[in-house]
């Protein structure tokens, strides 16, 4: 066991996230209605049954008529044509469009046969004299020469018959949702959301509702991570606290199993004598992937695979549990729930105070971002330990700091993932 708790070679963070996601389970695929189906991930392809618009749709509110009719429209002229009829949304045109006619149509009904243009209305005379023009028998008077195909969305021109419209892995969105509605689905096949039991270890934990004692603190971990779990498309499952007695923390991980799918541990990874996830590790019939990661905070991270199911061991100080959540296991169940890209998206910005601190290894530092003109710039959401928690509340990125003795100065780019 010493061997496990002392002599542990220590992985990238990139070599842990390959590692995780390697050993990804997709969700069973599940239909949902698609009123509830928003920030879910596409299980299947998704075709156009029919071309969208499956009729010929006018863009404007005007005068549905033949283009080659409004050659004499010049300053100064007008083209008079007979109005045939008013054409309202969801009505079908009884009439089709003849040499020198035109029919009044509203923005998005069908353009009746035979016209190939649609003018607007502002560029009619009847725009300043209220319903003239709109009744059959009478005239309109065209201003400007329109132009073949003007203000008509024609038949498929946003999606043909047949195309896919959305890919499987596609988070489904307010954009998603309207097409996905345009064409009549009803039920959306996504994958289901992950369970996920969430385990606070330590004998110094005290229950939410328990009043504090000495040398005890309350369990606020699990809520955390509940939230975050919630955020990334899983379903938290908080269970009791288990005290530094290994035995008891292996049976009630395997009691979870039987529900979850997705194990957490917080604390108990580190090197002390009741690190108890150590001694799981060192007697359990799993496979551990890791159990030390190149970054702080964060370092004892630790993740395995136990009868199919990942276990990710994170650690007891809050500032690095929330973050081995967010670079370990939200991607994992963002694979699982079928994103195509589950990985966390890093970009740049620039530094806008001193860190003083140097590291071994990578930082990743609990930030807030500032919008300066152009450039983005971050900067510590607070005290940076482990073991602060205040900072989580206005944290918005992770900022990723070099390793190196000397700290970062202010002014330098860095690496950021917002969250």
């Amino acid at each position: 066991m010493s061997g496990l708790r002392f002599n542990r070679k220590a992985v990238t963070v990139a070599e842990g996230q390959r590692q995780i996601l390697a050993s990804v389970r997709t969700m069973p695929v599940e239909k949902v209605p698609l009123a509830e189906a928003y920030g879910r991930y596409l299980a299947a392809d998704v075709a156009a049954a029919h071309p969208l618009p499956h009729f010929r749709r006018s863009g404007v509110d005007g005068y549905a008529l033949r283009a080659a009719d409004t050659a004499p429209a010049r300053p100064g002229r007008t083209a008079e044509l007979d109005v045939l009829e008013t054409i309202l949304c969801g009505m079908v045109p009884e009439r089709a469009i003849g040499p020198g006619q035109a029919s009044r149509i509203m923005t998005g009904a069908v353009v009746p046969d035979g016209a190939d243009a649609v003018v607007m209305l502002e560029a009619t005379e009847q725009a300043l004299a209220g319903q003239a023009g709109s009744a059959p028998g009478s005239k309109v008077s065209v201003k400007k020469r329109a132009v073949l195909g003007e203000n008509i969305t024609s038949v498929g021109e946003e999606v043909g018959g047949g195309e896919t419209l959305l890919h499987a892995g596609e988070a489904i969105g307010p954009g998603e949702a309207a097409l996905l509605a345009a064409f009549g689905h009803e039920l959306v096949p996504v994958y289901r959301k992950p369970k996920v039991a969430i385990f606070p270890t330590g004998s110094e934990l005290l229950p939410l509702s328990a009043p504090l004692e000495p040398g005890k603190i309350r369990e606020s971990n699990s809520f955390m991570l509940a939230c975050q779990v919630r955020r990334a498309g899983g379903v938290p499952i908080t269970m009791p606290i288990v005290p530094d007695d290994p035995q008891r923390l292996e049976q009630a991980l395997l009691e979870a199993m039987e529900e979850a799918d997705v194990l957490i541990t917080t604390g108990g990874v580190s090197v002390g004598d009741k690190d108890v996830l150590v001694e799981l590790f060192a007697r359990w019939s799993g496979r551990l992937l890791f159990n030390k990661v190149q970054m702080r905070p964060g370092s004892p991270t630790s993740a395995g695979l136990w009868n199919g199911k990942p276990l990710f061991a994170l650690s007891g100080n809050p500032g690095a549990c929330f973050v081995g959540f967010e670079l370990f296991v939200r991607p994992y169940l963002q694979a699982a729930l079928g994103s195509r890209s589950p990985l966390p998206d890093e970009t740049a910005a620039v530094l806008d105070a001193d860190y003083a601190k140097g590291s071994a290894y990578p930082r990743y530092v609990r930030g807030v971002v500032l919008q300066d003109g152009e450039t983005v710039k971050v900067r510590p959401a607070g005290r940076d330990k482990s073991s602060v928690m205040v900072s989580l509340k206005d944290t918005a990125c992770l900022i990723r700091l070099p390793a190196g003795g000397q700290g970062v100065p202010a002014g330098s780019r860095v690496g950021i993932i917002r969250l």
